[in-house]
């Protein structure tokens, strides 16, 4: 069977910045893009969580991936986007979604899945940072969703109803 040039071409990721850092999420984890919006607080929760909304009848978490990150928020410009995210990739549709404020989350790319390389700093750093490749415009790192949230957070921002 034939190869297509999409599939030679790679596999879609959506394209965002933090810093001057460019980072791709696989489009097959993306459920929607949305525009940045007002948020509830989630009290004693950490900065990096910049709150919930309600989408679709369901109460969404929200994280700021660059105060998570690089320690300062996301710069609210036209750009800056809420990605919501299938946080547990393995679950399909059943998968709790997450939301993701990112800076110019605008363009999306194809990236061959065999051009990811280790960094050979994976012991060092956190869960949620993938491996790299190179393209015409330099480094691009992949985010790995199901590191994003320890077992404490998890538990925190999805919560299930109390059962009685």
């Amino acid at each position: 069977m034939p190869v297509s040039s999409k599939a030679q071409a790679g596999e879609l990721h959506l394209q965002f910045q933090l810093g001057d850092d460019r980072y791709a999420l696989p489009a097959q984890e993306v459920v929607e893009v949305l525009p940045l919006r007002r948020l509830k607080q989630v009290p004693e929760a950490p900065a990096w969580v910049a709150g919930v909304f309600e989408h679709r009848g369901r109460v969404t978490p929200v994280i700021d991936l660059s105060r998570r990150v690089l320690g300062r928020p996301a710069q609210p410009r036209s750009s800056t986007r809420v990605v919501l995210v299938r946080f547990d990739p393995q679950l399909g549709e059943r998968s709790p979604v997450l939301g993701l404020i990112l800076e110019q989350a605008t363009d999306t790319l194809r990236l061959p899945a065999e051009a990811f390389k280790a960094s050979g700093l994976e012991a060092s750093q956190p869960g949620y940072l993938g491996p790299l490749q190179r393209d015409a415009r330099g480094m691009i790192q992949r985010i790995e969703v199901g590191g994003l949230l320890d077992d404490e957070m998890r538990a925190l921002l999805f919560q299930t109803p109390a059962q009685g």
